[in-house]
């Protein structure tokens, strides 16, 4: 039985509302789109190439991550990036990293072990001294989030990216103030290749290390 005309519809709509999501939030957390920045649909949907109906969907997400926000009468905007919040997010985030970092360990399908090995290799065989400090946080992104899939939790997963991205745009905000982020980015491999081993002791103190000096380093420059 093949699938109806509707059906075959609804799910590229949503395959492109997810995607749409993606990639606008990404825009959002590294300030490519800057806080305050108003979002205009029509030249997003453009440079996207989605259609207005999956960027509405994937705008409405991004108001409940607190990325965006929409004001009757005036349009969405990129929210302003609240250096306030950065004790109460360090504060969910010291709770629930370890934790994901402990499941991982324990958890981790044998496929999603190798995944964290290959990241590793390719963390240590940057070379960051050619690379921008931008282009070097988005291998900090992509680590958390292979550390928080590996959990097997989508539930654990969801939150801990949501609140690791409003913690990468204040990151962000202050790149260009902080030392450089190299040793930070390439402390990683050691905790994914102890998540991959399944020693969830050192992933637990190393996540814990890691989370404690991010907070550190952003009060420092403030």
């Amino acid at each position: 039985m093949g699938i109806s005309t509707s059906a075959a519809t609804t799910h590229n709509e949503l395959s492109l509302a997810e995607s749409a999501y993606r990639r606008v939030r990404d825009m959002l957390i590294t300030l490519e789109i800057r806080p305050g920045e108003p979002i205009n649909e029509g030249i997003l949907a453009t440079e996207l190439e989605v259609g207005r109906t999956p960027l509405r969907e994937a705008l409405k997400r991004l108001e409940h991550d607190h990325l965006v926000q929409t004001y009757p009468r005036r349009g969405t905007f990129a929210t302003i990036v609240d250096i306030t919040e950065l004790s109460n997010i360090s504060e969910i985030r010291l709770a629930l990293e370890p934790l994901a970092a402990r499941r991982a360990a324990d958890s981790a399908s044998e496929t999603a072990r190798t995944g964290l090995r290959q990241l590793a290799d390719r963390i240590a065989a940057l070379d960051m001294d050619s690379m921008s400090a931008s282009d070097i946080m988005r291998f900090d992104i992509d680590v958390h989030r292979a550390v928080y899939a590996a959990t097997g939790n989508g539930h654990l997963e969801d939150v801990l990216i949501r609140y690791d991205n409003l913690a990468v745009r204040i990151w962000f905000l202050v790149l260009d103030k902080m030392p450089p982020v190299s040793g930070h980015v390439r402390g990683h491999t050691e905790l994914l290749r102890a998540i991959a081993d399944g020693d969830a002791d050192l992933a637990v103190d190393l996540t814990t290390s890691h989370v404690a000096d991010f907070q550190h380093a952003i009060r420092t420059v403030l």
